[in-house]
């Protein structure tokens, strides 16, 4: 009491007011953004996603302890920041040419028995026909694509690095995708996510078609590959500037299109 009605009474209370008009604020805030997060779940639309996308990621511990209080698990949770941040990249992505483009898989889609070499580049694979990823690389490469298969986020750097890519695609499970958004973001970067369906440190598996509809983003129909197997409601990706009425799409973030 005695320094309420002090000399410095008067600045006391002013911090104290203001504290607690920061904390109010603060908790609309939160409850705003959670209604809006759970809404975007349930009906598997995004609701205000410039909103969310920054408020979630200024407010992610609180935002975690308010979800968890409302039942949302974690993997729903991981899931929905990948499919915001795809959202919300998705039409910057498409403008960044595929030359400077570039493409993260990790190392555990391939087979146990992967006769690849780890280089300073991450590990070179040899097309051996065991797993799908060398099928897959030949496609992608095919398209414009720098594409590496790396063993962690530190190859990643470097490469990013070495060949100052503008956009990236990464391939991982749900902790991996959402920590490669929120890096591609500190670096500058525009990055789409695309989840595996399986998860572990060995074989997993990823839907190539998903991969390849996030790979097409923005570039025109005559790039598509006639023997590209796409998923069956999909058209190939446009480019914006020529076909202005074509959405762009950007829900891959759960390993499946749609929401």
């Amino acid at each position: 009491m005695a320094i309420l009605t002090g000399p410095l009474g008067p600045l006391f209370a002013l911090v104290g007011a203001v504290a607690i008009l920061l904390i109010v604020v603060v908790l609309f805030v939160a409850g705003v953004l959670l209604v809006l997060t759970v809404a975007s779940i349930r009906s598997g639309r995004l609701y205000f996603p410039r909103l969310l996308k920054p408020g979630l990621t200024a407010l992610e511990g609180l935002m975690r302890a308010l979800f968890k209080g409302v039942g949302l698990e974690d993997q729903e949770m991981l899931a929905f920041f990948v499919k915001l941040g795809n959202t919300m990249n998705a039409r910057a992505f498409a403008e960044v040419p595929v030359e400077k483009r570039a493409i993260f898989l990790p190392q555990c889609l391939r087979n146990a028995a992967c006769p690849a070499d780890l280089t300073p580049e991450g590990l070179r694979c040899k097309r051996c026909r065991r797993c799908t990823v060398g099928e897959a690389m030949d496609v992608l490469e095919g398209l414009g694509y720098r594409v590496f298969i790396v063993p962690g986020s530190s190859f990643i750097k470097r490469m990013v690095k070495k060949y100052r890519p503008r956009a990236l695609i990464g391939v991982g499970c749900l902790s991996e995708v959402k920590e490669g958004l929120e890096l591609a973001d500190r670096l500058g970067l525009v990055a789409i996510g695309v989840v595996t369906l399986k998860e572990g440190c060995v074989e997993t598996l990823v839907d190539w078609p998903t991969v390849y509809e996030a790979a097409l983003l923005g570039l025109p129909g005559s790039a598509v590959p006639e023997d590209l197997h796409l998923p069956a409601d999909q058209e190939p990706a446009r480019d914006p500037a020529v076909d202005q009425d074509q959405p762009v799409r950007a829900d891959v973030a759960d390993g499946h299109a749609g929401p």
